[in-house]
């Protein structure tokens, strides 16, 4: 039986996936597994995803060890059309970053206006100013190493909204119609917090070879990707001509014809009605 006609049940049962699964996990296996099936049963959109989608998403955050729990922050599986994304969300970012055991310090957060009076051109510092109102300008992110060196990174709202309509088929289709659908729409503080991060630390972070900073990479390559046998496909970042990253073995699925133990096929009742948000944070 191909996996592809695998109901997501039936995928998770076959042994070769939950082998795959404890690799990673270990004991923890069985309630990761747990928690994809609760997820999918209360998010409607997800339950029109591809299984094969769904539990490739998963193993990447399986193999990062980041919970997929939408109420956590740290990672999501995220609906687009009729694949599951893996998303990685700002805490997910930071938990992975922290773990090199280099980061003093790692944060982002909104920015009010009056708060950043200018950015100093040739040192790329802040200079800090008073608050003059609640109104959300931009956001900030801010790490300091071990070593002693330390930068900040800010973006205007405006710049953010521009950055998620470059990158962002859905977000773009929201504005061009005046809907809200999509994460940047739905949950705009959650994405600019990890946006401005992950830019700090793609640009500015330590990327060793070590393997807290391979996750890092992997983390940042596989964010808002769909996991394929050929590496990582941003399907909602494809205008014109289909982009794929390939990639080192993380978790991958697809190289094998899976198929079920008959007696541990056990059908599954999905809630339709029950639609969690697709997700907290980027």
């Amino acid at each position: 039986m191909k996996q592809e006609s695998l109901s997501l049940q039936q995928l998770l049962n076959s042994e070769p996936v939950k082998k795959r699964f404890e690799v990673l996990l270990n004991t923890s296996a069985p309630s990761f597994i747990s928690s994809i099936l609760a997820i999918v049963n209360n998010n409607s959109k997800l339950q029109n995803c591809t299984s094969f989608s769904i539990v490739s998403a998963a193993g990447i955050a399986a193999a990062l060890k980041l919970p997929i729990n939408p109420s956590l922050g740290f990672a999501f599986l995220v609906p687009y059309k009729n694949q599951a994304q893996f998303q990685l969300g700002y805490k997910g970012l930071i938990q992975l970053a922290m773990r090199s055991g280099q980061y003093i310090t790692l944060n982002s957060g909104a920015v009010r206006e009056g708060q950043i009076k200018e950015i100093d051109f040739v040192t790329g510092g802040i200079v800090r100013g008073e608050k003059i109102s609640e109104e959300i300008v931009g956001y900030v992110s801010y790490m300091e190493l071990l070593n002693g060196f330390h930068k900040a990174l800010y973006m205007t709202v405006d710049e953010l909204k521009a950055h998620a309509a470059k990158y962002s088929q859905s977000y773009s289709y929201d504005v061009d119609h005046n809907r809200k659908t999509s994460v940047w729409s739905t949950n705009f503080d959650a994405m600019a917090k990890k946006t401005v991060l992950k830019k700090l630390l793609s640009n500015f972070g330590i990327i060793a070879i070590d393997q807290q900073s391979a996750d890092l990479v992997t983390a940042l390559q596989a964010d808002q990707s769909v996991i394929t046998a050929e590496g990582f496909r941003y399907v909602d970042n494809e205008k014109g001509e289909e982009k794929v990253v390939p990639f080192n073995e993380v978790i991958n699925f697809a190289g094998e014809e899976i198929v079920p133990d008959a007696e541990d096929i056990v059908e599954e009742e999905v809630d339709a009605e029950s639609d969690e948000p697709e997700k907290k944070e980027d």
